[in-house]
């Protein structure tokens, strides 16, 4: 378990990754995405979103990729569709670095730290093995789950898996949908939207650190 707040209650942090410990893909992974796939910006972005939530769900890459190629009418050869998928993974890699030095203050007073990802298993696999992550105690794929967030069976599974009562964990995502989910089963939950904000709310519950 880790270090309980002042009045005893929080005694974990979740953190969602995307657009909170990471930055979203950056300017030019998204200008490569759309020369790579041969659709107009608008069309590929659509097709990508539209089956985004099954591919986080477990669906594989391939399948994926194909359901995107299908939307756009495109038709890639394999070399196309590998450099897609490596562009794509590798633009979800890049940290937000006020977030991960707050992570660590969190770790070296001894907070128990969890993540709360919506990835798929091609992202969750680099994130597993990613210096970025080392301080964490326990990571959570939608991928793994078989289903995301903000489904309220995904935060029940995390906190029977961290044997945790929802009024011990603090919570932490970028998306309001997911932050009200959370709320609803008593999860102190907290829409991210900057790092002062954020350790203004881990302050009030867990202290200074």
């Amino acid at each position: 378990m880790g270090v309980p707040a002042e009045d005893g209650s929080i005694t974990t942090v979740l953190f969602d990754y995307g657009e909170v410990i990471s930055v979203p893909p950056p300017p030019e992974v998204r200008s490569a995405l759309e020369r790579l796939s041969g659709a107009t910006a608008e069309d590929f972005w659509a097709a990508y979103w539209a089956e985004r939530r099954p591919y986080d769900a477990g669906l594989s890459s391939a399948e994926y990729w194909d359901r995107v190629a299908a939307r756009i009418g495109a038709d890639w050869d394999a070399a196309r569709r590998q450099e897609l998928w490596a562009t794509d993974v590798g633009g979800w890699l890049y940290a937000f670095p006020p977030s991960v030095a707050l992570i660590h203050r969190l770790a070296d007073r001894g907070v128990r730290l969890a993540l709360l990802s919506n990835a798929p298993s091609d992202i969750a696999g680099a994130l597993r093995a990613s210096p970025l992550l080392e301080r964490f105690d326990a990571l959570f794929f939608s991928c793994d789950l078989g289903m995301c967030k903000p489904d309220p069976e995904v935060y029940h599974r995390v906190l029977a898996d961290l044997d945790a009562d929802p009024a011990e964990v603090a919570f932490i995502d970028d998306r309001e949908e997911n932050v009200l989910a959370a709320k609803r089963i008593g999860i102190d939950a907290h829409h991210f939207g900057g790092i002062t904000d954020l350790e203004s709310f881990l302050i009030d519950r867990i202290g200074t650190f």
